[in-house]
């Protein structure tokens, strides 16, 4: 039966909130009024903008491409959706990545695909082309991955997606990468929508710059693919509300300053979980040279027992890895204050002991 909800989101909006929240996978949110906006910056006029040209143009002048290649959608959920939808029919295999993020697969699933997975591989969790190869079949339409890798933070580097988009095109298929974590990534990384048009990305302005409630997403495509996608769009919600449009225009105009201190934060966190899992017996993590988010492994014990412990006794969250496909794993976000990641280790150390 096709998927008609995705698991993981239910259980993460559903989950009481705690003090230390380790579950979250992005920065601290930003405050936009520290802009000096006027109510009149927002056009409270009541209508609608067809297709918003000038946030269009925004998105496509930070990822180097023509405006006819981007379409806006209501954050990266429905970007991979309207991607998923343009892409994919009843009947046809979509390959996806395992560790990977739930609500793709379940996406696909609703699109009425068949959904298969290949492994990344341990201990980095990188790519492996030779399994992808393996698990193509005649029926594969599309390989689906995030990049930077939701939850283990692994990049993908450019010459493996070029070996991966040549793969696909001998398979008569697409690559649907989600690229909504690609900019917390050390060294800088272009989109891989500019290496082929084998590529569809999706990304958003929330996870790496803490702007979540604006629901700016968007999806990078060849132009035939893109206007295909504008009348799904279309389909399900017309258009975009325009005042998060705006919103969204003045947050991409100065994007350098939302954005400022995070680079910094996010190393510091980075080595401080490094320094606590050395010190962890019953963890087992290799380190990415960038991201938001960690993958540890729980060598001995249950997982979701030990997510309920921090629950029931610290006030802490963590998010189990059977959401991800690794039930003995769970994901810890490193992009919070660095107080608030300091007090919440402390606990998930007192829990493991």
């Amino acid at each position: 039966m096709r998927a008609l909800q995705s698991e993981y989101m239910y259980w993460a909006k559903n989950q009481v909130p705690v003090r230390f929240n380790l579950a979250s996978s992005e920065v601290p949110h930003v405050r936009l009024d520290r802009f000096g906006i006027d109510i009149a910056d927002l056009e409270i006029d009541g209508a609608s903008r067809y297709r918003y040209p000038p946030l269009r143009a925004a998105i496509a002048r930070k990822i180097g491409v023509g405006l006819e290649r981007i379409v806006m959608a209501d954050g990266a959920s429905m970007a991979n959706m309207l991607a998923l939808s343009a892409l994919v029919a009843p009947g046809d295999e979509v390959l996806i990545e395992r560790p990977g993020y739930e609500p793709i697969s379940a996406a696909a699933s609703f699109c009425g695909a068949r959904v298969r997975h290949f492994d990344r591989v341990t201990p980095d969790f990188r790519v492996d082309l030779e399994a992808v190869e393996r698990a193509l079949t005649p029926k594969t339409r599309l390989i689906a991955l995030t990049n930077l890798n939701n939850p283990t933070s692994n990049c993908t580097d450019e010459a493996s997606l070029r070996a991966l988009g040549e793969l696909a095109g001998r398979n008569n298929a697409r690559v649907l990468i989600d690229e909504i974590f690609l900019d917390s990534a050390v060294e800088a990384q272009g989109s891989a929508a500019l290496l082929s048009d084998i590529f569809v990305c999706t990304g958003s302005l929330t996870k790496v710059y803490g702007l979540s409630g604006l629901r700016c997403g968007w999806i990078v495509a060849a132009p035939d693919l893109a206007e295909r996608m504008w009348r799904l769009n279309e389909l399900f919600g017309v258009a975009q509300a325009h005042a998060t449009e705006r919103l969204a225009l003045i947050a991409l105009e100065r994007l350098d300053e939302v954005a400022a201190g995070n680079t910094a934060r996010l190393a510091h966190n980075r080595a401080l979980f490094a320094r606590f899992v050395a010190d962890q017996s019953k963890l087992e993590w290799v380190s990415q040279p960038g991201g938001i988010t960690a993958f540890p492994r729980l060598i001995a014990g249950d997982v979701d027992a030990l997510h309920g412990l921090l629950r029931e006794r610290y006030d802490t969250a963590i998010v189990p890895g059977r959401f991800f496909g690794c039930a003995d794993r769970f994901r810890i976000g490193l992009g919070g204050a660095t107080a608030d990641l300091e007090a919440g280790l402390e606990r998930l150390g007192t829990a493991l002991a």
